[in-house]
């Protein structure tokens, strides 16, 4: 069975540290049952004069301050990850500095932060395995020289470039023996991001977990754990119950979270989701019940979000971020609807009205009102009022 294990620890902060944002953040009782981080959005600067392939231009102030919003709900933050539009939207360079950034803020308050090093400054997708080794040890350094927990994401290049489940042992290899503290593996699947089929080396997910828990087993307190993003319960639990005790298995599968992380008679699943972004209030207050071992209070409280994850979430999966963004907007946490490579136009009208009224009927809005006029005028602008 997976314990309960305690948070990772901070590192000293780095000396070129840019300023904290000041801000009110109460630190409210820690998690104790689960690890438990929500992967965070940017807020754009829709005054910024850019395009799709320009440079990101982020809101700095808006988009800390919802990192502020995350950690006064006890969870912690999954940075500069493909919920942050990695890959997307958000280049390299901005992402260098939400990193650096979201590691001060962090301090300010003790918040729980991991961040995402990909290799996505490559700008081809026929680089080597030595570019690829190179791009992702730039981004280990960046994360690490941070003071955060670093997620090794999955590479397009990687996955591009791999002639077989060796190429993935080695490079990954390579960046677990030179990590300062344990990394997190993350295994995307294609229905988040279609240019990672057959990653770690296989189109079979049964050969691709051999190679993953092979190289976990590799490099023994190294992994701190693996999120696994399939939206495939049953193999998800498969996976967990090989894990070693002291890795963990942090669920990022947004359809069927509740049960997961509940767990069963063998184990639990941790937690890494994109969906805990709006969803942060109802997610830390169900978790807290499991902290009193109310299970049945757990499901009961979160049971309910599922229809609005799976909403959001829906094919094609990768623009769930649309929506995720939509809802910041109308719960006030951000002035605008407008999304770094201007992705705010990846869903339908209908999609986001949908979207709108499930998450109003969980209560997740601070001012209904303020939410409701806020669809209005998004509807009303695209002449969609009646749609």
């Amino acid at each position: 069975m997976n314990a309960p294990a305690p948070p990772p620890s901070s590192a000293p902060p780095p000396s070129s540290a840019p300023d904290p944002v000041s801000r009110p953040a109460p630190a409210p009782p820690p998690l104790r049952s689960r690890t438990v981080f929500a992967a965070a959005h940017v807020v754009a600067d829709p005054r910024a004069d850019t395009g799709p392939d320009g440079p990101a231009a982020v809101d700095w102030d808006a988009t800390l301050a919802f990192r502020h919003h995350l950690w006064s709900h006890g969870l912690g933050v999954a940075e500069a990850m493909d919920t942050a539009q990695r890959g997307a939207g958000l280049d390299w360079g901005a992402a260098t500095e939400l990193i650096r950034r979201s590691a001060a803020e962090a301090r300010t308050v003790g918040g729980l932060l991991a961040c995402g090093a990909g290799t996505d400054q490559l700008s081809a997708h026929n680089a080597s395995l030595a570019d690829i080794r190179d791009a992702y040890e730039e981004q280990l350094d960046t994360v690490e020289a941070a003071g955060a927990r670093p997620v090794l994401m999955a590479s397009r290049q990687l996955a591009a470039a791999a002639t077989g489940p060796e190429d993935y042992r080695e490079v990954y290899g390579h960046l677990l023996r030179q990590t300062t503290r344990p990394a997190i593996l993350h295994w995307l699947g294609p229905m988040f991001d279609p240019a990672l089929a057959g990653y770690w080396g296989s189109a079979d997910p049964d050969a691709a977990t051999e190679t993953l828990l092979a190289l976990v087993a590799d490099h023994p307190g190294k992994v701190d754990g693996v999120k696994i993003s399939l939206l495939d319960p049953a193999r998800e639990v498969r996976l967990r119950r090989r894990l070693p005790p002291a890795v963990r298995c942090y669920t990022g599968d947004d359809f069927h979270y509740p049960e997961l992380i509940a767990g069963d008679g063998h184990g639990f699943s941790d937690a890494l989701l994109g969906v805990f972004d709006p969803l942060a209030p109802l997610a830390a207050a169900a978790v807290r019940r499991l902290d009193t071992g109310d299970t049945a209070g757990f499901r009961a409280a979160l049971d309910p979000t599922v229809a609005l994850a799976r909403h959001l979430f829906a094919a094609p999966t990768r623009h769930y971020k649309t929506g995720v963004v939509l809802l910041a907007w109308l719960a006030g946490h951000q002035p605008h609807f407008t999304m770094v490579g201007g992705l705010q136009s990846a869903r339908s009208l209908p999609h986001l009205r949908r979207a709108h009224e499930l998450a109003d009927a969980l209560g997740l809005f601070p001012d209904p009102d303020l939410a409701a006029h806020r669809m209005r005028s998004l509807l009303t602008v695209y002449g969609a009022e009646d749609t």
